[in-house]
């Protein structure tokens, strides 16, 4: 039998599409600011991480990760041992969540996203920072995880050491330049964190909400110039004294109406107003803090801002003024922090768009304004009319 010739065309590959490159937070295994104490006993670490916590706690949420070393328990707690995935108990004081799933990456970050700073027993977890206990007794232990000293901030010479391990000199080439202090020295290591978390305030950036459709007022509220400029630029050029950087948030197709020496921000969570800004500047930038201002609040002045940045709590979701008219957050003169991003994520999953409903149900820094007409805004032409009058008489 004649065989039969077959030609087989090979399909070309089309090369493979990226995802859509996204700004990341500057997370570690957990969170932006976490610390692995490793190379000490269990219970070395534990009492030394409940030192610095208990220091810390005033100021900032503080977390602890270890292992449990009760191997020989394999029953699971409560419901869980009868099927339950997940297992929550309201105690008086506290609340209990036992969770038999793993928790990866991704699970754990959204997790302590709430915290400030995570310690945990590096004899167990990695953290992408590192402080060094130097004990004989754990020497062998150290020596097997000295690949995960790569970011060695903190050295402690337990009782009788005098010198750090040749082998953490050979694994953290710049030994020489870090803090060594001894174990019992508290105070030295509590004012090393405190020093820490000072220096890793998140910067602040401005922005002002420039892109509503302003239907009930008929134009561009930003566009209205009630200081000598349109509004936008008056109140982009009130935020540069106390922001980093300051952006006009507007929609994509108002972007080239936006004069070039003040930089633009164009929403990319569309239709969703000032929410959808809001997460847009966390999307270009989701490790800043945002000095949000809406454009439509022309008694605004800078004292008023001095005083909501001067008392800024990075430590709360957001820093904002309670209206004199309501009694509620003004989100749109709030400053978000970097942790409010996936709790503004999580809102929206859940079918919210509101950022006053976000203030109301988190943890916030809310403020008494010392001028109240400061955060008069303006929607309608009666609303106008008014402000004209106050500030003509002003």
């Amino acid at each position: 039998m004649k065989k039969r010739e077959v030609n087989v065309t090979l399909k070309e590959h089309k090369p493979h599409e990226k995802h859509t490159a996204l700004s990341r937070p500057a997370f570690g295994t957990f969170h932006r600011n976490e610390w692995a104490i490793v190379g000490g006993h269990c219970t070395v670490i534990k009492l030394l991480a409940d030192q610095v916590i208990s220091a810390l706690s005033s100021a900032y949420k503080c977390a602890y990760i270890d292992t449990a070393h009760n191997d020989d328990i394999t029953v699971l707690p409560g419901r869980l041992a009868s099927g339950a995935v997940l297992d929550m108990v309201d105690q008086v004081n506290y609340r209990r969540l036992d969770y038999s799933g793993d928790f990866n990456n991704f699970k754990l970050r959204e997790t302590f996203s709430f915290a400030d700073i995570v310690i945990a027993n590096g004899n167990h977890h990695e953290c992408k920072a590192q402080v060094v206990i130097i004990a004989e007794n754990k020497r062998a232990s150290l020596q097997k995880r000295a690949s995960q000293l790569t970011n060695v901030q903190l050295i402690l010479l337990s009782e009788n050491m005098q010198d750090v391990f040749d082998f953490v000199k050979e694994a953290v080439p710049n030994w020489q330049q870090i803090p060594i202090c001894s174990i019992n020295d508290t105070d030295t290591i509590i004012s090393f964190f405190k020093s820490k978390m000072l220096s890793f305030k998140p910067v602040l950036n401005g922005l002002v909400l420039a892109g509503g459709q302003s239907r009930r007022m008929g134009f561009d509220k930003g566009s209205f110039n009630w200081h000598g400029k349109p509004q936008r630029y008056y109140a982009a050029d009130m935020l540069k004294t106390f922001c980093s950087e300051v952006y006009i948030s507007c929609r994509t197709d108002q972007q080239a109406e936006i004069k070039n020496d003040y930089p633009s921000l164009p929403d990319t969570f569309a239709g969703l107003g000032p929410y959808g800004a809001i997460l847009s500047a966390f999307r270009y930038n989701p490790d800043s803090a945002w000095l949000v201002l809406a454009s439509d609040l022309p008694l605004m002045d800078e004292q008023t801002l001095r005083f909501l940045v001067n008392s800024r709590n990075i430590s709360s979701v957001a820093t904002t003024y309670k209206s004199p008219q309501t009694g509620l957050p003004e989100p749109l003169i709030t400053i978000w922090e970097p942790k409010s991003y996936p709790l503004l994520l999580s809102f929206l999953a859940q079918g919210y768009s509101c950022p006053r409903k976000v203030l109301i149900n988190s943890e916030c820094n809310i403020l008494n304004a010392m001028n109240p007409d400061a955060l008069t805004n303006v929607n309608t032409p009666e609303e106008m009319e008014r402000i004209k009058n106050l500030l003509h008489q002003n």
